[in-house]
């Protein structure tokens, strides 16, 4: 059974992770979220869930304005074989969301070692993050050393990448 945005509410309460919850109509892309959730105060983010050629998942975090030439960001990734969007059945089986939901933490539903996991390491330098809490009708705000934090504790470390001038594009 996936791990659901209150259970995972929970999870950071026990760890001592302080966040803020914003409640809002459901949001499907980073446009809507934008212009539902723009006044929350923090980095606003988006986020891929990738496979390459070999069936290898990738959960990437990005900042809500980057933008991904995917042929490009196959070597940032150490992708083998092309990549392309995991697929919304794999989306539901890997992370247990719903596509306009994905979240770096929805990494706490996936096996381990089953789903790679990137966050932009522009975004560790912001006060405040915002990211789904596996929900798109909630935006969860903390701070970028707690979601790793949160993420480390439950086996998903992060691997920390820069987007480099060649994976840049108008294409996302």
């Amino acid at each position: 059974m996936p791990v659901t945005s209150d259970d995972l509410l929970t999870r950071l309460r026990e760890r001592g992770i302080a966040y803020q919850l914003s409640e809002h109509p459901p949001v499907l892309t980073v446009e809507a979220m934008m212009a539902v959730c723009g006044a929350i105060a923090g980095a606003h983010t988006k986020n891929l869930f990738l496979r390459d050629g070999k069936k290898t998942y990738f959960l990437v975090t990005l900042a809500h304005d980057a933008q991904v030439d995917l042929k490009a960001f196959r070597s940032v990734l150490g992708a083998r074989g092309g990549l392309s969007f995991a697929s919304a059945d794999a989306l539901r089986e890997q992370l247990g969301v719903e596509s306009g939901a994905v979240s770096p933490l929805a990494a706490l539903n996936a096996a381990p070692d089953s789903v790679r996991v990137f966050i932009q390491d522009n975004l560790l330098a912001e006060s405040r993050i915002n990211i789904h809490p596996l929900v798109n009708t909630r935006t969860l705000t903390l701070v970028p050393g707690d979601l790793l934090a949160a993420l480390r504790a439950e086996g998903h470390a992060p691997e920390i990448f820069a987007l480099p001038d060649a994976a840049q594009s108008a294409a996302l």
